[in-house]
């Protein structure tokens, strides 16, 4: 979890790999009215992601009913998010790759073909609500080298 241009899916697919587990990202799940709004550059608001939260639910659950685990690249930036996706399971656990606005802005204005225009990064910040301890989530710097960010969670208690 984390902002736009934290590294999310790079994580999620290096940290996916190293455990042997499915990659979703939860920007494929979108619905083609998300991305074009935020293609215009407006912010998406929670109505415009509950649909979305669910259907991520909803794939963690068909995979779970599979036997199979995943990791999902996902915003997550609010609590309410995450419960939705938690949906009461104690083993999902979220990763927070957290950093400025001064250390992700040139990623997100680097970026080609990306939906996510850089000015939506402040309202992503804004709307930004930290885990809290209750919620068990690993907090780890984007500053880190992606392996190292990996091997953090893999070590992580």
């Amino acid at each position: 979890m984390g902002v736009s241009g934290s590294g999310k899916s790079t994580i999620a697919a290096m940290l996916a790999q190293r455990l042997g587990i499915e990659y979703v990202d939860a920007d494929w799940l979108h619905p083609k009215s998300n991305v074009e709004k935020m293609q215009r550059g407006i912010p998406l608001e929670d109505a415009d992601r509950w649909p979305w939260l669910r259907a991520i639910a909803a794939r963690m659950q068909e995979l779970r009913a599979q036997g199979r685990g995943c990791v999902v690249a996902c915003s997550a930036l609010k609590r309410a998010y995450r419960d939705v996706l938690r949906d009461g399971r104690d083993d999902v656990r979220f990763v927070h790759l957290d950093g400025t606005a001064e250390a992700i802005a040139p990623r997100v204005s680097g970026r080609d073909g990306h939906f996510m225009p850089a000015t939506l990064l402040a309202s992503q910040f804004a709307a930004l609500e930290a885990p809290q301890a209750d919620e068990r989530a690993i907090v780890v710097s984007v500053e880190l080298a992606p392996a190292e960010i990996v091997e953090a969670v893999v070590t992580s208690p």
